[in-house]
């Protein structure tokens, strides 16, 4: 096996996350052949939780996330609730005994968020016998009432590998349907999406004000970018942690106190993410050695 092969191989393999547990034999031979198809089947089964706190209006005013008012008004946000895709897909089940069906009624939905399309894509592709991972980064390009204009979003994608051109294709499954979108979601174009190791390098150079990166939360700068570039290293890593997981140097009260030395091994670890395959060995010595960067703390972690 070549090195790169080994990387592929690598991606085939399935996380604690992203294992469809015993609905893997359900959906090996039903899914469809392409991907695009695939990633509308996922999106179909999701609605955001901006979008159902927007309700019927802005992109959704033409109902293509489905009918926010039939959604229960007891329905809350459930990206605590299934962490996994074995989870997602016993409760769409449960919701509606059709499995993963394109007219699914918008009560019938998971409200998730772009982390939870993205490991149900990636698991589905693996299905498949296509190379899929997990990509967190920023995105510039959403236009969604409660988020600041101007500003490039954290967000989640997926990478699969197209064996036919050899290469990686970039494509967002959780923003696809957008009807402003000036580009391909499932080919998006180089620097569409501001990958997290170019964001942190960026604004540690001077290059970019740390504001211009902004956190769902409320939060932007460096210590949310370092979150979105944790998120992305562990996702490399076939480890798609949860948003309340990250190395503890990330958390708040520690972040601001990391030494310049601290500080520039993350900028090392950034300059290896900038070209994951090239430097894949390196990255994975790296999460096999380095505690403070694969040891998380959060929720019931202590």
């Amino acid at each position: 096996m070549n090195n790169f092969s080994k990387i592929t191989d690598n991606y085939l393999q399935f996380s604690q996350y992203t294992d469809p547990g015993l609905y893997g034999e359900v959906f090996k031979k039903s899914l469809p052949n392409d991907v695009r198809e695939i990633g509308l089947l996922v999106r179909k089964q999701l609605i955001h939780r901006m979008v159902l706190k927007n309700g019927n209006t802005g992109s959704n005013a033409d109902l293509r996330y489905g009918d926010t008012t039939r959604v229960p008004w007891t329905r809350q946000p459930e990206d605590d609730v299934f962490v996994t895709t074995s989870a997602m897909l016993a409760e769409l089940f449960r919701r509606d005994p059709r499995g993963l069906v394109p007219d699914r009624a918008a009560e019938n939905k998971l409200v998730l968020t772009c982390r939870f399309t993205t490991i149900l894509m990636a698991s589905l592709l693996k299905l498949k016998g296509i190379p899929a991972r997990v990509r967190s980064g920023f995105a510039p390009y959403f236009v969604v009432d409660g988020l600041p204009a101007g500003k490039s979003d954290d967000h989640w994608i997926n990478q699969y590998w197209d064996e036919k051109e050899s290469r990686w294709v970039t494509i967002d499954v959780d923003g696809s349907i957008e009807g402003y979108l000036k580009f391909d979601p499932y080919d998006m174009p180089e620097e569409t999406f501001d990958f997290s190791a170019d964001a942190w390098l960026a604004v540690r150079s001077g290059k970019t004000d740390g504001d211009h990166f902004w956190n769902g939360g409320g939060n932007g700068g460096l210590m949310a970018i370092s979150w979105e570039l944790f998120y992305d290293f562990h996702c490399l890593m076939n480890d798609e942690i949860i948003y309340h997981h990250a190395p503890e140097i990330t958390n708040f009260g520690k972040f601001d106190k990391l030494s310049e030395k601290q500080l520039a091994e993350i900028d090392d670890l950034a300059k290896l993410m900038q070209k994951p395959d090239d430097n894949f060995d390196q990255l994975k010595n790296i999460w096999e050695t380095k505690k403070e960067f694969r040891l998380v703390k959060g929720g019931l972690i202590g």
